[in-house]
């Protein structure tokens, strides 16, 4: 009866969210007292325990998915974006157009989400294919895999961060960033080669040539003072910067030796830190003379965007707080241990979280807070165990994006594509995604756990 009543918590999930439609955040509240009730946790400890949970993700990671989301609000507003995707453009040249569009998605991707990054770039990529007569289908499904890639592996994106705070990571997120990044060029590659598979392959939506376009797809054109490229990558580069070189002086050698520099360095390096010097460094973006005003509006809009994850993140520490106080840890340890799942675990339960309820962030958010307490069981429980694991869950929630997924008709609709060539284009792209950096990050545990 103790798996029998953890799947009966994961239907529930499944059909709430993509069934009912209900919020995630109420959804993982709920199925915290459903585990409750179902384990008969002590009733005086029920609503200390979901407290504690849900206010304890927020206090590690918090504030650090309020400022990367302003951060990646004001890239998009500023039009930095866009120079950031043209600066890789001119570096990598017209050579290689599919892998070209993968490569700016992925850098593009890691401070705006991935829904946004292909409304921003839908316009420099159809001008792109046209230039370079290359099939708009293959740049387009170059540009999403590479949007994706990075959306799954890599923070400040909100999903990763969540994960790692939920594993016990959040004061060790540049190990998970040099990670994610070795992950994502898997994942990339992956994308690029099956978009490769499109050269000669025509949108097939006639009908989506008359849609309406958003008024968030701008071009060059649309922006009256655009930033230098220096300007525009700062406000992301800084902050990895800064949280990689705090990772590397807290090693067990202390490369930068322990006097003040390395103090200096874990400080500065602090992901709440770092991206508050990020924050600020995005203000500079901001060049009118409505500047106040207008990085005003910025911070609120960002804290309307980072609500719903910051909400649902909460949740699901919350329903893992509640997981870790019954006997289910205990015993699918020993029942995974057994079969010898390891790493694949993780992916599973991501990939059927994903697939069945559309969202990757909730995938991230519930797989992390339902992983945590097997960590040791399943042979994860290092610190680079962990960073595997918020990996491999990462694959998972990329497994696959399909109709429920809204990133699914973004595609589809700003490419042109019918229904069943988003399927055969999209859908088939992300899951061999997920399924090629499962297998990569299986490979890197062999060698390094």
């Amino acid at each position: 009866m103790i798996v029998f009543w953890l799947v009966l918590t994961i239907l529930f999930i499944i059909f709430a969210t993509a069934k009912l439609k209900w919020h995630p955040f109420l959804v993982l509240i709920l199925s915290a007292f459903l585990v409750a009730l179902f384990y008969q946790v002590p009733l005086n400890t029920v609503s200390k325990t979901i407290s504690d949970g849900f206010g304890g993700i927020l206090g590690y990671i918090g504030l650090v998915i309020v400022f990367g989301t302003i951060i990646g609000l004001i890239l998009e507003r500023t039009g930095a974006a866009i120079v950031m995707a043209e600066s890789v453009i001119k570096v990598l040249g017209p050579r290689f157009p599919t892998l070209t569009m993968s490569i700016v998605g992925s850098v593009v991707s890691i401070p705006v989400f991935c829904d946004s990054g292909y409304i921003i770039l839908n316009s420099l990529k159809e001008s792109l294919a046209e230039r370079l007569q290359v099939s708009s289908v293959a740049m387009s499904i170059a540009l999403a895999t590479g949007l994706y890639a990075t959306h799954t592996f890599v923070p400040p994106t909100p999903g990763p961060i969540a994960a790692a705070g939920n594993l016990g990571l959040e004061s060790n997120l540049g190990l998970v960033i040099m990670v994610g990044v070795v992950v994502t060029a898997v994942a990339v590659l992956a994308g690029w080669w099956w978009s490769n598979r499109f050269l000669n392959i025509a949108p097939d939506n006639i009908d989506a040539l008359d849609a309406p376009v958003p008024e968030s797809m701008k071009t060059r054109n649309d922006y009256s003072n655009m930033p230098s490229t220096t300007m525009a990558f700062l406000p992301i580069l800084v902050p990895i910067i800064l949280i990689c070189l705090s990772s590397v002086a807290n090693f067990p050698g202390a490369p930068f030796g322990s006097g003040i520099l390395t103090e200096i360095l874990v400080f500065v390096g602090n992901p709440l830190t770092a991206l508050l010097i990020g924050l600020f460094l995005s203000f500079l973006l901001i060049n009118t003379e409505q500047r106040k005003e207008q990085i005003s509006d910025s911070i609120s809009q960002g804290l309307v965007v980072a609500a719903p994850i910051l909400l649902i993140t909460g949740a699901g520490g919350a329903f893992g707080a509640m997981l870790k106080v019954t006997p289910i840890g205990d015993y699918l340890g020993t029942t995974l241990s057994a079969l010898g799942l390891g790493i694949f675990m993780p992916f599973i339960v991501s990939a059927a979280l994903k697939t069945a309820q559309g969202s990757t962030t909730v995938a991230l958010v519930t797989t992390s807070s339902m992983v945590a307490p097997l960590l040791d069981q399943i042979g994860l429980d290092s610190e680079l165990g962990r960073v595997f694991c918020v990996m491999a869950i990462g694959a998972g929630a990329m497994t696959i994006s399909h109709a429920n997924d809204s990133f699914f008709w973004i595609v589809g609709q700003f490419s042109r594509m019918s229904v069943a060539q988003a399927y055969k284009a999209h859908s088939i792209a992300t899951g061999i995604q997920g399924v090629t950096s499962i297998v990569f990050i299986w490979l890197l545990t062999l060698m390094f756990i």
